[in-house]
């Protein structure tokens, strides 16, 4: 039978994501109370300019007043859009206080103080719920900390952010420079006026934060995320992996040491081979590749951003709160009981790609081989090609001209490979390291 009083629920935020939450549970209310067991009702919505016109969102609902709303008391569920840290951090921990389980989709706050946040959910009895703050659309939160419970997650790899994967693409398929391919994006609307965020991997090193923390069990905050980002990936960059069968994508890589005794998050721009199922992700979809012990590997794939594909992860938490304020129950909290500490990247264990302008001349391969070995880093391959011959395998054509020397390490250690390019840098004979990529999902 179901129950006549509506749950209630205050919005903070009406932008892009939070007008579509509102329009879903207007348009989809009479569903949304049969899968609930309860009628779910908008009891208002916290705005910055409230002089705005908002199709379908009653204007009496609109305050400029978050704190009030959150604190009313009759609130049943709080839903979080507004992002950033604060007033986002201090509305939350209100709304916990004042007996409202909370939505949010705010994965910087999260990956910064989710902890925090966790323990003061707990502390009141109430919900905390963020599908939405990894990946849009794609269901991947509640599996990693619902489905795969029972199992062990070694390794998450993903696509995280839509913006770079688009640029990226576009820099594949069509041949286009980084700027090029930016200004295509913002056209689009794929891009920020300011893309900082998604292009120096800000934004997918707050999702890393959290996939982690979920993945192992443990706690991994922004700061333990070791980042770069994609604004120096270039058309040579791409050509360079298409010799070796790869394609070029920002990643995401959370991972559980070998020995099981700590883990590592980073972002960064990776070359990743044709045939694994993360290079065919195109355009601006997300795509998270899981792999554990007992299920193997996993995808999980869609659309990674947008007002609807994100507003769908959100009401599919609201659902899942609401059901659990009419049984009188809580879901799953942090899980954080493992304490693993989170390595560096140097004790990160990968293979570089490395593209070298050198002298043309004889010995300079010898020297640069020189140079890995003392660092114990092992060479797989070497391309060199003369600049000044135009083709070619052999240098030292013309002896004083440059050379193209292109070096694919052996697994080894991020400190090593990076001590190895430094002392390069320093050879008479290297003119200048054009690219570093490292390699990934082999």
């Amino acid at each position: 039978m179901m129950r006549t009083r509506p749950l209630k629920v205050a919005l903070l935020g009406c932008g892009v994501v939070g007008s579509e939450v509102a329009r879903i549970m207007t348009t989809h209310a009479d569903d949304l109370a049969a899968r609930i067991g309860a009628p779910v009702e908008l009891a208002g919505v916290a705005v910055r300019r409230p002089s705005k016109v908002r199709e379908g969102i009653d204007p009496a609902l609109v305050t400029t007043d978050a704190t009030a709303l959150v604190k009313r008391g009759d609130i049943d569920v709080v839903v979080e859009v507004i992002g950033g840290i604060e007033p986002a951090r201090a509305l939350i921990t209100t709304a916990f206080e004042h007996g409202a389980s909370v939505v949010s989709a705010n994965k910087a706050l999260l990956a910064q103080d989710g902890a925090a946040l966790h323990a003061a959910a707990v502390e009141h009895g109430r919900d905390l719920y963020y599908e939405a703050a990894v990946a849009g659309a794609i269901p991947l939160i509640r599996p990693l900390r619902e489905s795969l419970a029972g199992d062990k997650v070694n390794r998450v790899l993903g696509i995280v952010n839509g913006t770079t994967n688009f640029i990226l693409d576009k820099m594949d398929s069509t041949g286009a420079g980084y700027q090029e391919a930016l200004d295509e994006a913002t056209a689009l609307g794929y891009a920020e006026a300011d893309p900082t965020a998604d292009v120096e991997g800000f934004d997918a090193a707050a999702k890393a934060a959290i996939l982690a923390g979920i993945a192992f069990h443990t706690r991994v905050r922004l700061d333990d995320v070791y980042r770069e980002g994609m604004t120096e990936v270039t058309a040579a960059d791409f050509a360079s992996a298409k010799a070796m069968g790869c394609t070029i994508k920002l990643l995401a890589i959370c991972e559980r040491a070998a020995d099981g005794g700590s883990v590592t998050a980073r972002v960064h721009p990776a070359m990743i081979p044709l045939d694994h199922p993360l290079a065919s992700v195109r355009g601006a979809y997300n795509a998270v590749f899981v792999e554990a012990e007992a299920a193997g590997q996993l995808m999980f794939y869609g659309p990674g951003a947008g007002g609807s594909p994100t507003a769908s992860a959100v009401l599919g938490d609201l659902v899942a709160v609401c059901r659990n304020r009419l049984a009188g129950a809580t879901g799953p909290g942090e899980s954080a009981y493992t304490r693993l500490p989170v390595s560096s990247m140097g004790e990160v264990v990968t293979r570089y790609h490395i593209s070298l302008d050198v002298a043309d001349k004889p010995g300079v391969l010898a020297q640069v081989a020189t140079v890995f070995a003392e660092h114990g880093v092992s060479i797989d391959t070497v391309r060199q090609q003369s600049r000044n011959s135009g083709g070619g395998d052999a240098v030292g054509v013309q002896e004083g001209g440059e050379a193209s020397l292109v070096v694919v390490t052996h697994r080894a250690a991020d400190a090593a490979l990076t001590g190895t390019v430094e002392a390069l840098r320093k050879l008479d004979t290297v003119r200048g390291v054009a690219s570093i990529m490292r390699v990934e999902g082999e």
